[in-house]
């Protein structure tokens, strides 16, 4: 077998492992998950030992390197800096190895699958993926089914596909249409082709309507607009401009005429006098983050585990991310890591600017005849512009199946640098291959061995999902996943608590023993995450159990230290109530009881359980006469 037909295999190998890359992911709710990820990484893999092998193989290897390349990598490396400078170790390696995932995904698509025919397979598989989700979206919306592969979805009356957040549905579709318009009306694809992109633009259309997503509908809207205006400037198309611009005003008077669920969202915005009044209430913090940490952010993925600290009284649960993506980086990398992120679509502009002519031609020659180069040019343009709209009031580009459709059309659009000059191409000599290699292989190497522990660790951790709740056989699958994986403070927490809630169905001597083994713990996870305040709550409630009345004053410091992590939380609120309770502070508790009521009052176990105790004893003690507190703080 020659060199040549080597290298060509693995380009088609590459192009297969890209493929599945990008079907998995979304199939896979949007790869969020830790073994869903994995695999991610594990085809990542691939690619960049196939890629490897074409630097030695190819008769005259070349790297494709325009502007925006440099960009890529200064965030990498900043990456890299900001992960040693992490307060939370494990959050910053797990964001890390994302960026990583994502920069070598981008390398490998621009020098790799630049070709027309390997770029066509990329659109058409897109298309065919969109529109089989959007299928699976549009049965769920009409059977009213709120499973998604077997999982239930918290969004009643929404269709998310394969997405369980429905939003993210939407923000993958519209990438996607445009490609498929721009492909269907530009293009110098089949017929047969053309009426499939058509029907599969249709379906995608339908999938983002039954998302009900107010953002996707809007930005689906404009994206259209902003393609009808592109046809409009084209002599010969602008009948096809004016007529599918009919169509969707038709379309859409008719669709949100019948969108009733819709049309309640839309009024109780307008009647609330803002767009999403709890979206608001996680940007505040967000950007309390950023400007408490104005340079170099909060630390990689910290937003979501320093929120407790920031959290403002009506968000009560974990947000998980800022609903914003551009505020989430400033939390998250500080306005050095968005200067980058900034330099990196700057330096793609620039590139869509200086290539815009090359690929479409003389205006008369785009009026005579199609192009394929153009057709994606724009198209994915216009999904970027898409989900780049879409990140002002979602977190999309947290979702690594969407991260990673979004790097794809941006190596695709960087890739079209060579249709105007040679200058960005870089002959790779025996040192520079050496150089390449090695960063490649070393990526590989990390990534396999990350991936490894990471499938390991999961295994356990499901393991111990599957046990019974608070049983050593639960603790010690616990414990062999926090072997495997000592910076995981999840896992600390929860081995802690598990010994905590046993030692309070044992005997004295026994309980003694069970909790300072969950004190040990605790103390590990205050180490592992600085800022997680329930560690020290659950400290504070185990020296309130083993202690003797008179020393329970001595947990408080832990107590409080809890409640500067997470003012206005209701747990710690609630919990720091219990306390007093064991203080026979009873006046104290109802007031710490009172104030988590009014923070939330469904779920709240712990005020329904406890309150009504301390408003009897506080009675019994104005009954005989008895002071109503000893300890009040």
């Amino acid at each position: 077998m020659n060199r040549e037909k080597l290298d060509g295999w693995c380009e088609k190998g590459i192009l297969v492992l890209v493929l599945a890359v990008i079907v998995f992911g979304p199939a896979a709710m949007g790869a969020v998950g830790v073994w869903q990820f994995v695999v991610i990484e594990g085809l990542t893999l691939g690619v960049l030992a196939l890629w490897t092998l074409r630097i030695w193989i190819s008769p005259k290897p070349q790297m494709l390197w325009p502007p925006i390349c440099w960009c890529v990598l200064a965030f990498v490396a900043y990456a890299v800096a900001r992960y040693f400078s992490a307060d939370i170790e494990y959050v910053a390696r797990k964001e890390l190895f994302r960026v990583l995932v994502y920069a070598f995904l981008f390398f490998a698509i621009l020098n790799n699958l630049h070709r027309q025919e390997l770029i066509q397979m990329l659109v058409l598989t897109l298309a065919f993926l969109g529109m089989i989700i959007s299928f699976y979206a549009v049965y769920q919306f009409v059977t009213k089914s709120t499973m998604v592969w077997g999982v239930k979805s918290p969004y009643d009356g929404r269709a998310g596909g394969t997405f369980i957040y429905p939003n993210n549905l939407a923000g993958f579709l519209e990438m996607i249409i445009p490609l498929g318009l721009s492909c269907l009306f530009i293009s110098r694809l089949s017929h047969v082709t053309k009426i499939f992109l058509g029907y599969a633009t249709v379906v995608m259309l339908a999938g983002i309507g039954v998302t009900v997503s107010r953002g996707g509908w809007l930005v689906t809207g404009l994206v259209m607009i902003a393609f009808c205006c592109v046809l409009l400037s084209q002599q010969n198309y602008r009948i096809q401009a004016m007529v599918l611009a009919g169509i969707l005003v038709i379309g859409g008077s008719v669709v949100i005429s019948k969108a009733q669920f819709m049309q309640a969202r839309v009024e109780k915005s307008l009647l609330s006098g803002s767009v999403d009044d709890l979206r608001f209430s996680m940007w505040q913090p967000a950007y309390r983050m950023w400007q408490d940490n104005f340079w170099w952010g909060v630390g990689p993925g910290h937003y979501d585990f320093r929120f407790r600290q920031y959290r403002p009284t009506d968000v009560q649960l974990r947000p998980g991310h800022a609903h914003n993506d551009y505020l989430n980086t400033l939390a998250d990398w500080g306005l050095a890591g968005a200067v980058l992120v900034a330099a990196a679509m700057v330096a793609l502009g620039w590139g869509v600017a200086k290539t815009w002519r090359s690929v479409r031609g003389a205006r008369d020659d785009f009026a005579r005849k199609q192009s394929n180069k153009f057709a994606v040019l724009i198209g994915a343009v216009l999904g970027l512009a898409a989900i780049l709209l879409h990140s002002f009031g979602d977190f999309n580009m947290h979702v690594p199946a969407n991260a990673i459709l979004a790097i794809t059309l941006m190596a695709l659009l960087s890739s079209q640098w060579r249709f105007t000059t040679e200058r960005y191409w870089v002959s790779l000599g025996v040192t520079m291959r050496c150089l390449a290699s090695v960063l490649l292989i070393a990526g590989a190497v990390c990534l396999g061995g990350e991936g490894w522990r990471k499938a390991r660790e999961y295994t356990w951790l499901h393991r111990a999902q599957e046990l019974p709740a608070d049983t050593f056989s639960r603790i010690e699958a616990l414990t062999n996943a926090f072997q495997l994986e000592s910076k995981n403070f999840e896992t600390t927490y929860a081995i802690a608590e598990s010994y905590r809630r046993q030692s309070l169905d044992t005997s004295d001597e026994e309980a003694n023993a069970t909790t300072r083994e969950a004190m040990q713990w605790f103390q590990r996870g205050m180490k592992l995450n600085p800022f997680d305040g329930y560690n020290w709550l659950g400290y504070g409630m185990c020296l309130d159990w083993i202690s003797a009345e008179a020393d329970r004053e001595k947990s408080w410091e832990y107590y409080e230290r809890a409640n500067e992590l997470d003012p206005n939380g209701y747990f710690t609120t609630a919990n720091t109530g219990w306390h007093f309770m064991q203080t026979y502070d009873f006046a104290a508790a109802l007031s710490w009881f009172e104030r988590s009521r009014r923070l939330e009052w469904e779920g709240n176990d712990i005020v329904r359980n406890n309150m009504p105790i301390a408003e009897k004893r506080l009675l019994e003690a104005a009954e005989a006469g008895r002071p109503r507190g000893q300890n009040s703080k």
